[in-house]
């Protein structure tokens, strides 16, 4: 049974509620929204979500307030009231189901979490970034490995889904740093990811880093290569991976001065991730027989990549030599299976 999209009605308050300026942030070039949104009201949610309502189409969709950009749980709690307090009638009414927000580690803690339950917020997204102490001070994060953890342990807790950010590329990462922040990451079992590559934004304290010739961001390949790695250590643990890489605007792309931006790069890293998992399978059985390597048809796009590139090097590996590919419409996604050629 195929799962309908929540319909998310989001609300932005760029940087809002958080007192660090982290290397890598400058929200209104990320979000495309600027300082008068901090202006935004009570009154402003319950016109924008009436606005909004009118777009659901599917009345079987659930729907949901975000709150993104900012450190919602920093925010003065008055007006964490009056945001929040400006959904209720709709939740009420039962044209809401719940609302999302997102945070940082340290402004999480019982008594805040009651409060947001209070208040029928049900998804909480927190910025985690790195679980590597050295890259969360170069980065200047203002929060430890031991907050994130506490926040985790806090909101395990109570009923409320939890949601976490990471990042790859920040000043002081290795790739081996990376990959056991996942894993570590993964253990602490949130129900949903969001992996994010370091871009270089103009006015951000990365950006001078960058002209200074002091920090030097991920090449797209070795982006892609450690996001395909990343993905699976959550798979196994079964935790969705919901976005790899910002969401593509033209606000962005504007203000992006290097890094590894692509539109389509959550697209990429799942081609490297079939790419892994063929040659993985070819090399295992290589062998004198005729071999079929079936193909979920909805994936040949991704499996062949852009150019044919990723059929290209498995041949160029030797891998296809008497391998046949086949691409079958009733195939799983993301699954390769290798039989002999009947």
């Amino acid at each position: 049974m195929r799962t309908i999209t929540p319909f998310v009605i989001p609300f932005f308050i760029p940087h809002q509620g958080c007192p660090h300026h982290c290397i890598f942030c400058n929200q209104q070039s990320i979000t495309g929204f600027t300082a008068a949104d901090a202006s935004l009201t009570g009154q402003d949610v319950q016109a924008g979500i009436t606005t909004w309502l009118s777009r659901v189409g599917n009345p079987e969709r659930q729907v949901q307030v975000a709150f993104y950009g900012g450190s919602f749980t920093g925010l003065d709690r008055r007006r964490q009231k009056e945001l929040l307090g400006a959904v209720q009638p709709f939740i009420e009414n039962g044209k809401v189901n719940c609302i999302r927000l997102s945070t940082r580690p340290d402004y999480i803690n019982s008594e805040i979490v009651t409060f947001l339950l209070q208040y029928h917020v049900r998804i909480v997204e927190i910025g985690v970034q790195s679980l590597d102490p050295d890259v969360l001070l170069a980065s200047h994060r203002g929060h430890t490995v031991d907050q994130v953890k506490k926040a985790f342990a806090c909101l395990h807790r109570s009923e409320l889904i939890i949601g976490a950010q990471l990042m790859i590329g920040l000043p002081e990462e290795t790739s081996k740093g990376v990959l056991n922040g996942a894993r570590i990451l993964a253990a602490m079992q949130p129900d949903f990811i969001r992996i994010y590559p370091t871009l270089v934004i103009r006015g951000s304290g990365l950006a001078r880093l960058y002209q200074l010739g002091l920090y030097h961001p991920l090449s797209m390949n070795r982006a892609v290569a450690i996001c395909a790695r990343i993905k699976p250590i959550f798979a196994k643990e079964n935790i969705r991976v919901v976005r790899v890489g910002l969401q593509p605007s033209l606000s962005l792309e504007k203000e992006i001065l290097a890094g590894p931006y692509h539109p389509a790069f959550g697209e990429l890293v799942q081609a490297r991730m079939l790419f892994n998992k063929a040659r993985s399978l070819l090399f295992r059985v290589r062998q004198e027989k005729e071999m079929e390597l079936t193909v979920a048809s909805a994936d040949q796009s991704v499996f062949r990549g852009k150019k044919n590139r990723n059929m290209n090097r498995l041949a160029g590996l030797g891998l296809l030599d008497k391998v046949t590919v086949r691409f079958d419409p009733n195939q799983t996604r993301q699954t390769l299976y290798l039989r002999e050629k009947r």
